[in-house]
């Protein structure tokens, strides 16, 4: 009974989920866990959320695709929030760039949004100026849609974050100790294994 007691002890001390008993660390799936983005990077999602949600309830194409499109440029903007460095050059500073220009070179995984969002920036313009027919409603429920699948992306890059579970390290025994290696220090399907395990 004691015996059991301390293996279930050591079992809450540890710092992640047991390592898979037929396999390596490496084959245990990623669990999500949030990470640690930037207070303006998470308003900026959140803002662009309630956006989204904002274009359930509009009547016209016009101001729906307006409402979608300011939410894919606030999601956009978070990326920029979380990852962006300042421009180093004064030429570069005074220049002024869209966020959509911007984007691929912080986040290459966007390019493809990044694109397709700056296509529509000048419908954007012509419905948030109120001109008939800017968008219509195929346009502006594509657009709903698309901005929902890039924000759910966007989310999980910067708050969830897969993490392979670390394998644990039992001091009782002196596993994992002595080799000089370290555990976790080639990153996920690097090496492979418990260290000390054969």
């Amino acid at each position: 009974m004691a015996h059991s007691s301390a293996a279930a002890a050591r079992r809450r001390r540890a710092t992640g989920p047991a390592p898979s008993l037929t396999g390596p660390a490496s084959d245990v799936h990623p669990v999500l866990r949030r990470a640690t983005a930037p207070p303006a990077a998470l308003d900026l999602l959140a803002q662009a959320r309630a956006g989204l949600e904002e274009t359930t309830v509009l009547d016209t194409p016009n101001e729906r695709y307006a409402t979608a499109h300011l939410a894919a440029l606030r999601t956009a903007a978070a990326v920029l929030a979380a990852r962006g460095r300042p421009e180093t050059s004064p030429r570069r500073r005074a220049r002024i760039r869209s966020a959509w220009e911007v984007l691929p070179e912080i986040a290459p995984e966007l390019t493809e949004w990044s694109a397709l969002f700056a296509s529509g920036a000048a419908r954007r313009a012509r419905a948030e100026a109120g001109i008939r027919g800017a968008a219509g409603q195929r346009d502006a429920d594509d657009l709903v849609r698309d901005v929902a699948m890039f924000l759910r992306i966007v989310e999980r890059m910067l708050v969830l974050q897969p993490v392979l579970p670390q394998p644990r390290q039992d001091t009782d025994t002196g596993i994992g100790t002595g080799t000089g290696t370290g555990a976790g220090t080639g990153g996920p399907g690097k090496g492979g294994g418990l260290p000390g395990a054969g």
